[in-house]
């Protein structure tokens, strides 16, 4: 199963941050750089709120009829001319429920590794949250995903599983983010004058933008 970060580096990954970038005015690059950091933010939280039976059938519901991946079919027309309302307010419905009262303390962090401020951030993901859903209603379709186990072993893998437990702190503390900044320091610090070297996934990509 493909994970998330390899999908921003596929062809469809490219048409998203570039079409992300358009209709919301910022450049590919930091684009780009707050849908890396932010993807498997998202995921993890999601991945969390499946833990639970609630959260699992709230997650299920979505997938199998808004979020069903049909918003993957027609990108050329949902970012044709600036992407609709509806879409933008979608998706932050979609925010405050994966990341209830998380959401601007991910947001300022993001923010402050990216070079932009908390709104534009908050702008892009208004965008990108409706497509990440998609993208894992297609996967939940395409795996056969009908119950809770099943859906925690598609956000699971998508996030690249559970071996590489820096990954999962990052994300863990990203989440954990209360707004005041104070995070920023601690997350950089996990990818800044380490002598370890991550050896791929999320880790290595995130650690190339922290270190930079």
């Amino acid at each position: 199963m493909a994970g998330i970060l390899d999908l921003l580096n596929s062809d469809l990954g490219k048409q998203i941050i570039s079409g992300v970038s358009s209709s919301t005015g910022n450049d590919n690059s930091k684009t780009s750089s707050v849908l890396t950091m932010a993807l498997p933010v998202l995921m993890k939280a999601m991945e969390r709120n499946a833990a639970t039976p609630e959260g699992a059938a709230g997650i299920m519901g979505a997938l199998s009829s808004k979020h069903d991946g049909s918003i993957l079919d027609n990108l050329g027309g949902l970012f044709n001319g600036g992407v609709d309302e509806s879409v933008k307010q979608d998706g932050a419905g979609i925010l405050s429920h994966i990341l209830g009262s998380k959401q601007q303390g991910v947001q300022q962090v993001i923010g402050q590794k990216s070079g932009l401020d908390a709104d534009a951030v908050a702008n892009i993901l208004k965008v990108a949250a409706p497509l990440l859903m998609g993208v894992l209603g297609k996967q939940s379709k395409e795996n056969n995903v009908t119950d809770s186990s099943g859906l925690g072993g598609l956000l699971g893998g998508m996030l690249g599983g559970n071996d590489a437990a820096n990954e999962q702190s990052f994300l863990e503390k990203i989440l954990d983010a209360d707004g005041d900044g104070s995070v920023v320091d601690d997350v950089a610090g996990m990818f800044l004058g380490g002598d370890k070297k991550e050896s791929g996934g999320i880790g290595s990509l995130l650690g190339g933008l922290f270190g930079k």
